[in-house]
């Protein structure tokens, strides 16, 4: 073998050295200089890609923050809304109360004037009801015939006592 003989040794350690060298030379200024330009782009997109992804996040959170203001806003909105339906159905019902209120009152009102009517026409009837009453009771009873003058003085005199 070649590489065991000793004679040998000194032009394979020098054309070691020289390969070594020269392969030291293509990798310092061609390999390794492109070697870190694609890792310093890789860097870069990577820092822009972070720079973008936090520009996205910020937005979002802003996008959410104004979302939920209004969402707030409307929910606010929705409260008032209903509290003046509310107000104003309660001011209608009022009004439709007073009106049957004073429809209840006045059907009242008549019915106490009828039913007062109705007394008085009672009242003044009672008399004649009475007295014929008491001119049928006394024929019946008594088999005696009154006059009519007697027993509307009976009655009159009975009814104010």
């Amino acid at each position: 073998m070649p590489q065991l003989a000793f004679e040998d040794w000194a032009p394979q350690l020098m054309w070691l050295a020289i390969s070594f060298i020269a392969l030291y030379v293509v990798m310092a200024r061609v390999a390794l200089p492109r070697i870190a330009t694609v890792i310093e782009e890789r860097r870069d997109r990577i820092a822009s890609d972070l720079d973008e992804a936090e520009q996205l996040r910020q937005s979002t959170e802003e996008a959410i923050a104004a979302y939920e203001q209004a969402l707030a806003e409307a929910r606010s909105r929705a409260h008032a809304i209903a509290q003046e339906t509310r107000d104003a159905l309660s001011r209608e019902v009022e009004a439709e109360k007073m009106d049957v209120e004073k429809q209840i009152a006045k059907k009242t009102e008549e019915a106490e004037k009828a039913i007062a009517d109705a007394k008085s026409a009672a009242v003044a009837n009672l008399n004649e009801v009475a007295s014929g009453a008491a001119e049928t009771i006394v024929k019946e009873l008594i088999g005696g015939k009154l006059t009519k003058a007697e027993v509307n003085k009976a009655v009159s005199k009975a009814l104010a006592s």
